[in-house]
């Protein structure tokens, strides 16, 4: 199957990586490395996890995050990389988006 990021996600994954690189020098790639190896699994896993608000629930295995996805004709759209320490009605408002 084929991965796409959404630019929305995109912009959530960004604002992760200068927040955490922000509290220590590499922490920052770090955190991308690990949101990626973790997108990159869905190669293998896609579709077993937990239905959220219409969207696949990926929990990050290193970081605080959920990654939510659908997928469509043999494509994975990823479209939001969320951090899971939110208020979760703001997590269900960012989804309903």
């Amino acid at each position: 199957m084929k991965i796409e990021i959404l630019d929305e996600a995109e912009k959530d994954i960004a604002t992760a990586v200068f927040f955490y690189e922000s509290q220590s020098e590499g922490l920052g790639k770090y955190f991308l490395d690990s949101i990626f190896s973790d997108i990159e699994s869905l190669h293998i896993y896609a579709g077993i996890h937990i239905i959220i608000s219409d969207y696949y629930r990926l929990l990050s295995k290193r970081f605080p995050f959920s990654i939510y996805y659908k997928m469509k004709n043999k494509t994975i759209f990823i479209y939001a990389v969320l951090d899971c320490r939110k208020n979760p009605s703001w997590i269900h408002d960012k989804l309903s988006q």
